[in-house]
């Protein structure tokens, strides 16, 4: 996806640090993200990838550095930095009580999408992710991969800039999550849509991403194409080159629940 980049950082990070009393999450970290670029933090679960993601997406404060998404400071200009961006968590964010159809009207008024467009791009993107045949289900009853297109449906609502993703395809099929790519990946072309997405799978970073970060224990310790991270290690694919980099496998640690549902209504704007 080369061709799809422009000259525009549309992610600019620099310096940033995140301290929870005695334990740094992410430390130090400086990187740019272009328009129209797909963009992987990879690393182990632990690592620092999430908080980093919540800092950029006004969920967290940084305890020092500095951070422009879109031309805005998230410390300081948080609706501007919200309207920017679409995001899919980690763990689930959707209403399960509420049809799909309703969760996407939901997240549009939440978004101020006008009437005069709602429908039609609701239609659209549900059929896009092929949900449309069961738009009046209720969401408890869909599977998992199911939730997951539904979510990337209503993040891409209101024509976000940057599109962020949480490890996405976390727990699922290796078919399921080819289909979500295929939809971000095509929207990302048609679109010059920017996508940064955490991940803890070497087979996703390396397809999808035009450029990948290696984070561990906070810290960035490798950046680059995968081409320009297998030519610095002198490796044949990314799990020899992060092995090279960093002294280890990908750790699966255990992933816990961390309350995205009420990070989502602090997005939305109850604040």
């Amino acid at each position: 996806m080369v061709s799809n980049l422009t000259d525009t950082n549309i992610i600019s990070v620099s310096g940033l640090t995140k301290k929870f009393k005695d334990f740094v999450a992410v430390d130090n970290i400086s990187f740019t993200v272009k328009k129209g670029e797909i963009f992987a933090f990879l690393g182990p679960n632990g690592a620092g990838k999430s908080t980093t993601i919540q800092m950029l997406t006004t969920l967290l404060a940084p305890t020092k550095g500095k951070v422009m998404i879109n031309g805005n400071d998230p410390t300081k200009n948080k609706d501007a930095v919200r309207k920017s961006f679409g995001i899919v968590f980690q763990d689930p964010s959707l209403d399960s009580d509420l049809t799909a159809l309703e969760n996407m009207q939901y997240h549009a008024v939440l978004y101020k999408v006008s009437k005069e467009i709602r429908e039609k791009r609701i239609g659209e993107l549900l059929r896009f992710v092929e949900l449309w045949d069961r738009k009046n289900d209720m969401v408890k009853t869909f599977s998992g991969g199911m939730k997951r297109r539904l979510e990337v449906a209503r993040g891409l609502l209101h024509h976000p800039a940057i599109m962020f993703l949480d490890e996405p395809t976390l727990g699922l099929d290796p078919q399921t999550r080819n289909h979500i790519w295929s939809y971000l990946q095509d929207i990302s072309e048609k679109q010059k849509m920017t996508v940064f997405f955490t991940t803890h799978y070497m087979a996703e970073a390396e397809k999808v991403a035009d450029r990948i970060a290696i984070i561990d224990h906070g810290k960035i310790v490798a950046m680059g194409s995968l081409a320009e991270l297998e030519d610095k290690t002198k490796t044949n694919s990314l799990e020899e080159a992060f092995i090279a980099i960093t002294g280890n496998t990908i750790r699966e640690e255990q992933v816990n629940g961390t309350g995205r549902m009420r990070a989502m209504q602090r997005l939305w704007g109850r604040r």
